[in-house]
């Protein structure tokens, strides 16, 4: 295991996906976690999440891939359709998940509020 939580957590969830399992158990946890999985709740890719005796149980919703961005590039508002194109599949397939000034958001909520950040994961 890395010391990169987001990453784990993601790789953790794929690798539960591929061996078709409902759910998967996640160890280390962290607040930008929380936020990413939050942001696939709203989204339909997770079904739940329950943290449990310090450990992260997650219930895996309608999800064909994800993983987290390595490294993280930083995206200007003007910049967001590149990077779009290079990790979804397709126009409207999927979303980005960004970390802004403003909070953790999606490529859709950033190119509205004409803001930039760090890319953080994708989910489609």
């Amino acid at each position: 295991m890395s010391q990169d939580v987001i990453s784990d957590a993601l790789n953790g969830i794929m690798n539960a996906k591929k061996a078709r399992k409902e759910f998967v158990v996640v160890n280390k946890h962290s607040k930008l976690l929380i936020k990413v999985l939050d942001i696939a709740i709203e989204n339909g890719y997770i079904k739940n999440y329950k943290l449990e005796e310090n450990k992260l149980k997650i219930d895996i919703g309608k999800l064909l891939k994800c993983n987290a961005i390595k490294p993280r590039f930083n995206v200007g508002a003007s910049n967001i359709d590149k990077y779009m194109r290079r990790y979804l599949p397709a126009r409207d397939l999927g979303i980005l998940i960004i970390s802004t000034n403003k909070g953790v958001m999606t490529q859709v909520e950033a190119y509205e509020k004409k803001i930039g950040g760090m890319l953080i994961a994708y989910f489609y």
